[in-house]
Order: structure tokens, then sequence, then C-alpha cells
């Protein structure tokens, strides 16, 4: 009786919704691990450099047991398995962007942008040069990416996977958006070793892409949301409701980047690491060892 109730099936074979809680509860942990993992990040990418590489290694077995909890939760298809399998994709995209912000896996280009030392208003910087300072970490989470399919793409849990794809593309929608040029362009999330990447930023109030994707993003967020209350079971409620949520504060940190809000107090307390650092700790913005994402590039880790 208890597998039976456990998928939403009453004795009577009648299909039980799932109940508030089968909503509620994958929510607010949702919400906890985008919080929680993108203060972590700064936190660490705040601390010296000297050890950024004892971080990257705790990252790389943490990733490597993620990766071995999604391969075996792919035909789990309890609740257990998709709390297991969404936070298991979110611990793998935390250590691309710890290999990234430690500028371990970035791109060919590692120097300023040509003919820009600064943030340029309403121009934004050549294409290729901005393309070649990332280009290899944006191949390493393609790469990713493809294994997480090969790992669980066959099972009936594809919760990690998805969640792994709103990710990366709300990243790259984030980082475009960026590029053309926004509002907020959050320079506060630097560290002092990666500040010359303001060079391939541009400020300006809006960009002609930033409407398209968010009109977008907010249809697939609505859609989500849509499926997760017609969800027939608990895993499937846990499941799309998960999906939704991140895809929900996807949208709210493009949101982020053209209203004129202080959304870095959200993450004040990741940013003390840095406070607490004398200023000659580290290089200086003419250094160039690494990339930063925006905010919406630090989402969930």
């Amino acid at each position: 009786m208890r597998f039976l109730t456990e998928y939403g099936l009453s004795l009577s074979g009648k299909i039980r919704r799932p109940k508030l809680y089968s909503y509620g509860l994958p929510l607010l942990f949702a919400l906890f691990v985008w919080w929680l993992s993108t203060g972590l990040v700064l936190y660490a990418i705040g601390r010296p450099r000297s050890k950024h590489w004892q971080y990257m290694v705790v990252m790389t077995v943490l990733a490597g047991f993620a990766l071995y909890a999604l391969s075996v939760t792919c035909t789990d298809t309890s609740v257990s398995g998709a709390y297991c399998a969404f936070t298991s994709a979110i611990v793998v995209w935390a250590w691309h962007e710890m290999s990234f912000l430690t500028g371990i896996v970035t791109g060919p280009r590692v120097t300023l942008c040509p003919g820009r030392g600064r943030v340029v208003e309403n121009t934004p910087a050549p294409f290729m040069p901005a393309v070649q300072s990332v280009i290899y970490h944006e191949f390493a989470i393609v790469a990713t990416a493809a294994a997480i399919y090969a790992l669980v793409g066959s099972g009936e849990n594809t919760t990690g996977l998805w969640t792994f794809v709103i990710l990366w593309l709300m990243r790259l929608s984030a980082k475009l958006n960026v590029y053309l040029g926004v509002r907020n362009l959050t320079e506060e999330f630097l560290p002092d070793h990666l500040t010359y990447l303001t060079s391939y930023f541009c400020r300006r109030p809006m960009n002609g892409l930033f409407p398209v994707a968010v009109t977008l993003s907010t249809a697939v967020a609505t859609l989500l949301i849509v499926q997760a209350y017609a969800a027939e079971t608990p895993f499937d409620a846990a499941s799309w409701t998960f999906l939704a949520m991140l895809m929900s504060l996807a949208v709210l940190e493009h949101w982020f980047l053209v209203i004129p809000l202080p959304a870095a107090n959200l993450w004040s307390w990741g940013l003390k690491s840095r406070s607490r650092r004398p200023n000659s700790e580290g290089p200086g913005p003419s250094d160039h060892s690494g990339k930063l994402p925006s905010i919406a590039g630090v989402l969930a880790g």
C-alpha cells in the first residue's frame, strides 16, 4: 500500500493528485539551493587565490560523486530520486562555475578586449574577442551536457539533465545580454584578478535581445508551472516543481540585470570573504587569468 500511495495510486486504481507539500517542499528546496550555492561560490572565489586550487579539488571530487548519483538515480522515480538528481546537477554546474571563476577553463584569449580598457557605454565589444575569452568553458559545458545525457537519457528520471540544460541555456542568455548591454553589470561580483573583464561588457538601459529572452523564458517557466500542477505522482510534482522554480529564478535574475535594485545584497554574506582580504592580496585588474559570468551565470552555484 505504501508503494501505491507513494506513486499517487489509490487502492481503487484511480490517480491521486499530489498533496500541497509535494509542491511546497521542492519549491523551498530549489529556492534555498539557488541562494546558498550562489553565495558559497562567491565566498570561495573571494578567498585568497592560493586556496582556489583546494576548492577545485573538493569540487572535482563532489562533481564526480554527483555524476555517479545521476547515473544511479536515472531509473529512480521516487521523490528522493528527484531530489538527488536535482541536487547532483547543481553540484556539477557549480564545478563549471568554479573552474571558470578560478581561470582554469576559460578560452584562448586572456587579455583585455582590443581597444577597450573598461566598460563602454552603448557600444558592445567586438564579438570574436569576446567569444575567444570563454569558448573553452562553453565547450566544456556542452561536453558535460552530452555526458549527462549519456548517463540518464534512457532513464525515467531526467530531472538532473533538464536542470543542467536550464542552467546552461539561461546562463548563455544572461552572458549575451551582458555583452549586448544592460543597466546592471554586477561588477561587485568580480574578484580582483578578473576586473579586466569589464572591457568586454557594455552598459545601456536595455538591448534588443532582452525582451525576447525574457518573454521566451517566461513562457517556458509558465509551461513548467502548468506541467507541475498537472502532475499525477509525487515524483512528477517534485521534478516539475524543481524545473519550474529554477526557470522562474533565472527569469528573475534576468530582470536583475535591468532594474535598479541592489540584487547583490542577497549574497552580501558571500562577498564578505573579499572585504576581509588586504588590498595587496592577489593580482589586480591587469592580471589575465580568468573570466566571470554575470549574476545569472552564477545561478545555483
